[in-house]
């Protein structure tokens, strides 16, 4: 439980920080934020593998190009699930799934999921 909730929490930061840097990308109140990354973290989880199957030959056509374009739709689709989250075109969609992808990655890093078990034999 307490790796889910610290996933959750970079997520929501994640979100917060993407919604802060692209004009195109609103998030209107903090019920709303843990709501959207909820929805993202869900539709990363369940979806995204299936969508990715299914469209693998068009993503080895494009050598791995519709892999962001499939980024961009799941980020779209979460706002259009969550009210008070909200993507204004495309092109903020895209980047949004771009920088939220940077963010969370960063901050993944800085506050490990995984603790580090060093043994003493």
């Amino acid at each position: 439980m307490n790796r889910f909730l610290a996933k959750w929490i970079v997520l929501s930061l994640a979100l917060a920080a993407t919604a802060w840097a692209l004009p195109g990308v609103e998030v209107t109140s903090l019920p709303a934020l843990l709501l959207a990354a909820v929805a993202l973290g869900f539709l990363n989880t369940v979806l995204k593998p299936i969508l990715v199957i299914l469209t693998l030959p068009i993503t080895l056509v494009t050598l791995g190009i519709f892999y962001f374009v499939l980024n961009a739709i799941l980020f779209s689709l979460a706002s259009v699930l969550v009210s008070g989250f909200a993507v204004h075109g495309f092109g903020s969609a895209f980047a949004g799934a771009l920088l939220m992808s940077l963010f969370s990655t960063i901050l993944s890093k800085m506050f490990p999921l995984q603790e580090n078990k060093s043994r003493s034999d």
